[in-house]
Order: C-alpha cells, then sequence, then structure tokens
C-alpha cells in the first residue's frame, strides 16, 4: 500500500480561529500539523512590537492560546508541527513554546529557521540602487523590517535532525507543508515537478478554512459555517494529494472550492514564483472523489525559482527539558536555501544585447523602472538596470 501522509493546516492568517489546531489534533489524525501567520504587515506590526519589548516579534497565540492547548496531545500523538510563527523573532518564540512545554511536563525538541532577516544588508542593497517596487523611489532611511522569503530545504533539514516543532521566520506560506512533504518522501531539491506539486498543496492549506469553503463565491451553499471544518491533505509520494476535512464538520470541499483557492494571490498562473521551484498550475487536474474528498495532480515545474544573495538560513534544534529550557549550548548547523525577497529589487545584469541569451531585439528582461508591477517590455540590450529571472 502506498505510503500517505496526512497534513493540517490550522492557521492561515495571526488572529485567525483558535479552534483549527485543536478540532485537527483530535479528529484529523494528521503526521504533520502546519501554521501560516505572516503578512507584511504583520511583520510590520510584530517588529514594532519588538522595538517595544525585546521578547517580542512573534505571534504570541500561537505559544499561549494554540500549543498550550495541544502541546500534551500533539507529544503524545507523534503529530510534528511547523509554523511560521517566529515572526521577527523567532528565537524568543521558540524559548516561549519550550517554557510552555516545561510547565506542562512535556519535553520537544524544537527546531529554529532563522536568516531571513536581511537589515544588515540594507547599506549594500542602498549601494546597488535598490528602490522600491511600485513608484522606483528610494528605499526609507528607516526600515522596520527587511525580510527575505525563505523556502521549504531549511524546514526539511530541521526534520531530518529530529526537530518535533519547527519555527520559522518569514517564508513562503507553502514551505511550511513543502519542507514535511521533502522529508516524508525524501525528495531532492531539483525533483521540480513534484515540488510543484508540494507548493501547491502547502497553497491550498495555507489559508486554514478557506479550502473548506470559507471564500467560497457561492457562500450560501456552504452549510454550518459555525463549525467550519479546517483542510487535511493525503499526499502521496509522486506530488498527488487529496484535500478532506475532519468528519462531522461544517463547510464544504468540491472542486469549485479548490480551484478557488488554487488561484488565489498566485499572479500568474503559469508562473507562480516561489524559492524552491517557480510552478504552472495550468495542467493542473481537479477530480470530485466524493463527499468533501477532491484530487489535486497535474502541477507542473518551470524551472528553480529565482535565488537573492543573503545569508544562509540557519536552522537550531533544542531538546526542551522538564525544568528551564536552556538555550545556551545547543549546536548549530547551517543549511543554504534559495530564497526570494519579499520586495524585489532591481540589479544590474550589465549585458550587452549580443551577450543576453536571447536575441536582439526581443530580449526580454523584466522592468523595475515600471510603476506597474508584472510588466514585461521587449528591449533591444539588458545594459540597464533590470532583473532578469534566470
Amino acid at each position: 500500500m502506498d505510503k500517505v501522509v496526512r497534513i493540517g493546516g490550522a492557521s492561515g492568517f495571526w488572529g485567525d480561529s483558535s479552534i483549527g489546531a485543536p478540532q485537527l489534533v483530535a479528529h484529523g489524525q494528521l503526521d504533520y500539523l502546519v501554521f501560516d501567520y505572516l503578512a507584511e504587515l504583520t511583520m510590520s506590526i510584530l517588529a514594532a512590537a519588538r522595538a517595544k519589548k525585546p521578547e517580542l516579534g512573534y505571534a504570541t497565540d500561537f505559544v499561549d492560546v494554540t500549543m498550550k492547548s495541544i502541546v500534551r496531545d500533539v507529544a503524545r500523538k507523534g503529530i510534528r508541527v511547523i509554523s511560521n510563527a517566529g515572526g521577527v523573532n523567532p528565537q524568543a518564540c521558540a524559548q516561549a513554546l519550550a517554557a510552555v512545554a516545561a510547565e506542562q511536563g512535556v519535553q520537544l525538541k524544537i527546531a529554529v529557521v532563522s536568516g531571513d532577516d536581511v537589515l544588515p544588508l540594507l547599506p549594500e542593497l542602498r549601494e546597488q540602487g535598490v528602490r522600491e517596487l511600485q513608484n522606483g523611489r528610494p528605499m526609507p532611511e528607516r526600515l522596520l523590517t527587511a525580510n527575505a522569503y525563505l523556502g521549504a530545504l531549511p524546514i526539511r533539514a530541521a526534520l531530518e535532525a529530529g526537530a518535533q516543532v519547527v519555527i520559522t521566520g518569514r517564508c513562503v506560506d507553502s514551505a511550511v507543508t513543502l519542507g514535511a512533504l521533502m522529508h516524508a518522501f525524501e525528495w531532492r531539491a531539483d525533483d521540480f515537478d513534484r515540488l510543484a506539486q508540494g507548493s501547491l498543496a502547502g497553497h491550498i492549506i495555507e489559508c486554514g478554512c478557506q479550502a473548506t469553503g470559507g471564500l467560497h463565491t457561492d457562500w450560501e451553499a456552504v452549510p454550518d459555517w459555525a463549525h467550519i471544518g479546517y483542510p487535511v491533505l493525503e499526499c502521496q509520494a509522486d506530488g498527488s494529494f487529496v484535500v478532506t476535512k475532519p468528519r462531522d464538520t461544517g463547510g464544504l470541499v468540491n472542486t469549485a472550492v479548490i480551484a478557488e483557492q488554487m488561484l488565489y494571490e498566485i499572479g500568474d498562473p503559469r508562473r507562480y514564483l516561489l524559492p524552491d521551484v517557480t510552478c504552472d498550475f495550468t495542467q493542473v487536474q481537479l477530480e470530485q472523489l466524493g463527499e468533501h474528498r477532491v484530487r489535486v495532480t497535474g502541477a507542473r515545474a518551470c524551472r528553480r525559482g529565482p535565488a537573492t544573495r543573503s545569508r544562509p538560513p540557519t536552522w537550531m534544534v533544542s531538546a526542551a527539558p522538564r525544568s528551564s529550557p536552556s538555550w545556551g549550548s545547543t549546536p548549530r548547523a547551517r543549511h543554504s536555501a534559495p530564497a526570494r525577497r519579499s520586495w524585489r529589487a532591481r540589479a544590474s545584469c550589465s549585458r550587452s544585447a549580443a551577450g543576453c541569451p536571447t536575441p536582439a531585439p526581443t530580449s526580454r528582461c523584466w522592468d523595475r523602472s515600471s510603476p506597474t508591477t508584472g510588466r514585461m517590455r521587449a528591449r533591444r540590450t539588458c545594459a540597464k538596470p533590470c532583473c532578469r529571472w534566470p
């Protein structure tokens, strides 16, 4: 019988309902429980909180409400938890979680993924002429936060090191799921079609119950909103997966709901840019297998996602003791992973038309001077500041 990995998506944003995690832990029969808390505005809010109190800067609800209520069950059932609740202070988030676990007599191996903070690189970026994407203005003199989007590779590395809980800073929303799948099925970093399918799986559940009817156009067809079920993925090694939800919960899982979520916030479905892979969703097939069960196949890779220059992400695993947590002697290991900036910077490719891979005059460069995001212009030369995806 083919191995099936079950992943539950318990949160779509900071402030999401607290019912998702307990519901999924109790009734989801999970191998992994994943959370997405972050948006750009959220990062700014967390940075402001850290500026007032250095021990803050993470999604406190994840520790004080959610994990506090499920940590015993998670440990007892062997469910592994992956969350970007670390925000701009993942170390503080891990320390707070270790303290909560110790109070309940639970010993956890907690991993921290860092390396997304690029504030130390701002002088270099200013020298390179990085400007605001939308209007071309110089970067402000003072920034609350500047972060790269990390991918799934450091999450996989942390799981391979034995982490029961992985806490990250800013990573792409789908990476918390893709990292679990790469670990569970031993997918290689260049197995791009499977990475595209795994990224689509993560994208489907990254917004919580949007995948179970919470944002459905035909909202009146969605039953029992008050007890809506949170999404569960049943994933196989070939990358295919089934979207469902716990039994006897509200909500709706059908092909229309999943199709709407697939297209949510991705821009061009032929070229969805992620750190680990660039995805083509145009050939995706959705099949209704039964009530609240949709099979998803057909995501493909275009090429490796664009990488940026930043410090390699660092993961750290610590076994939290039953008494006071200790972090001073934790062993460290480094793992490099591609990342894409939360803002796209202009960079000079300094190539003439003759040196451009595509002959002039059809050389296509991403025009960062245009105020319109995502506009492509044919250019006769690559010698001016632009940013071409590889």
